[in-house]
């Protein structure tokens, strides 16, 4: 019997064309397994059996579709633990913070199952005497969804729920770094009494398996998280068929601290936004706008506040920064690091590798001051446990640095002004805005995406994501045409 390794295709699983090694990267001696790849052959048969589930599975009825999609959340909150120590050991995030992950993954699963009940249609009026109109939902198909590493079970979470919940099918291509957070949702999937082929795992390389796959005429809807550049590249594949797409890329989240600002919150804020999770989040604050009667002060406690931090195995209980996800992610941190220093910016505290007990992927959290905006590191997303300080000297200076950025998907402002935080609020051009609150973090029950260059298409997450997964029929019917 095949081992359950990366490749489940229309209620099976199956041997790849090649496999790759998963390597831990809190402990690099630490080999949780080969892992296989799909190739074109295995794509196409997923791609059929997909076409062939899905209308069935819309058939089957929303009881059927809430007592499935209970089930699975209600095991992955049960099973928070084990799948979250998974997690940890391949992805590199603290325990707690895997743990935490996956129960939020089994949220999705239980509120889009209460969502496949509230799926209701409209009556209308018509124009015309004797006309009756009806608007309802329906599932747009097959779709494909890529999902990325830093969160791989709670990022396909938000959109295999919706995408079940409404009728779909789904081809899930995650990414490469994460395939046992990747096999453990498929089995937990897998196990339920659904149609074969309804839901499809093929893991493999962006460049063969991701780009055949957003290419093909056979898939009705592509949800993407991940960079610019390649969300770019699918969107120019999905216009060749026209095809439904829904996208979530790049980030440079600006935090504003203003002069009236709790400095202990601001700095505990800051802190735990820029380098939780390793800095390995699209919400993370790498841009830090402070104001200049508070700039010295909140400089130095974030400063003491980052060598404060733990950094060390993921694993372990006390750590509070785990490793960052590969060598390759290393090696372009510590570019960034280089690329700061160059273009002038003040490195305060850490941007190095750091030796730990096991050999892994360790990096001290770094604070630069003294930045600008147009400087690198300010202009492009770093994904790392590295953030820089902008000097303002007025709030209309912080909003209009915080503009100034391609991106636009969290930002936030620390200040006791109701009448500041109300002017944020409507003027900062952002998808999330947060008021006295991390800019990372949001809830699973509301929506979710940016603006800019930081999202295309409908947002994610809550009763926004019908918009995507479904396509609205207007039906129009005579009064008293026969039956």
């Amino acid at each position: 019997m095949t081992a359950n390794t990366g490749i489940y295709i229309a209620g099976q699983w199956t041997d790849g064309a090649s496999v790759v090694e998963n390597l831990n990267p809190s402990d690099l001696s630490d080999v949780i397994g080969a892992y296989a790849q799909a190739d074109g052959s295995h794509l196409d048969q997923a791609l059929e059996a997909a076409r062939e589930a899905w209308p069935r599975w819309w058939a089957a009825g929303v009881q059927k579709r809430h007592d499935v999609l209970m089930a699975i959340g209600t095991e992955l909150m049960a099973r928070a633990g084990e799948i979250g120590r998974m997690i940890s050991r391949e992805e590199g995030k603290p325990l707690a913070e895997g743990k935490g992950e996956v129960y939020r993954a089994g949220q999705f699963f239980t509120y889009y199952a209460g969502e496949c009940l509230r799926n209701q249609g409209d009556l209308a009026e018509s124009v015309r005497p004797g006309v009756e109109i009806d608007v309802r939902r329906e599932p747009v198909g097959v779709v494909a969804i890529i999902s990325p590493w830093n969160f791989p079970v709670a990022t396909p979470a938000w959109k295999i729920a919706p995408a079940l919940a409404f009728g779909n099918a789904v081809i899930w291509k995650p990414a490469n770094v994460t395939p046992a957070s990747a096999v453990a949702l498929t089995e937990i999937i897998a196990r339920q009494d659904i149609p074969a082929g309804l839901f499809n795992l093929v893991t493999g390389p962006g460049r063969a398996v991701g780009q055949r796959l957003v290419a093909s005429p056979l898939i009705d809807a592509i949800s993407f998280t991940g960079s610019v550049p390649v969300g770019r590249g699918i969107a120019q594949a999905a216009m060749a068929n026209m095809t439904k797409v829904q996208m979530e890329m790049g980030s440079k989240n600006p935090m504003i601290v203003m002069e009236d600002a709790d400095l202990d919150l601001a700095v505990a804020h800051a802190a735990g936004a820029a380098f939780g999770g390793t800095g390995q989040k699209c919400t993370a604050a790498s841009r830090l706008i402070v104001h200049e009667a508070i700039h010295d002060a909140f400089v130095e406690r974030l400063v003491q506040a980052a060598q404060a931090l733990n950094v060390g195995h993921a694993l372990a209980e006390d750590t509070q920064i785990g490793p960052v996800v590969s060598q390759f992610q290393l090696d372009q941190n510590l570019a960034y690091i280089e690329a700061g220093k160059a273009e002038g910016a003040e490195l305060l505290c850490g941007g190095a590798r750091l030796e730990r007990a096991t050999d892994g992927y360790f990096m001290a959290p770094a604070v630069f001051a003294g930045t600008r905006n147009d400087m690198r590191i300010n202009r492009e997303e770093m994904f790392a446990p590295i953030t820089s300080v902008i000097r303002v000297g007025s709030y209309d200076e912080a909003l209009v640095t915080a503009n100034d950025s391609e991106f636009g998907l969290t930002a936030g402002i620390m200040t006791r002004s109701l009448a500041r935080a109300s002017h944020f609020r409507a003027n900062m051009r952002a998808g999330c805005v947060m008021v006295n609150l991390p800019t990372a973090g949001t809830d699973y029950h509301v929506p979710f995406g940016g603006r800019g260059a930081s999202s295309f298409g409908p947002r994610e997450q809550g009763r926004y994501a019908a918009e995507f997964y479904t396509t609205v029929k207007t039906a129009y019917v005579a009064a008293g045409a026969p039956e």
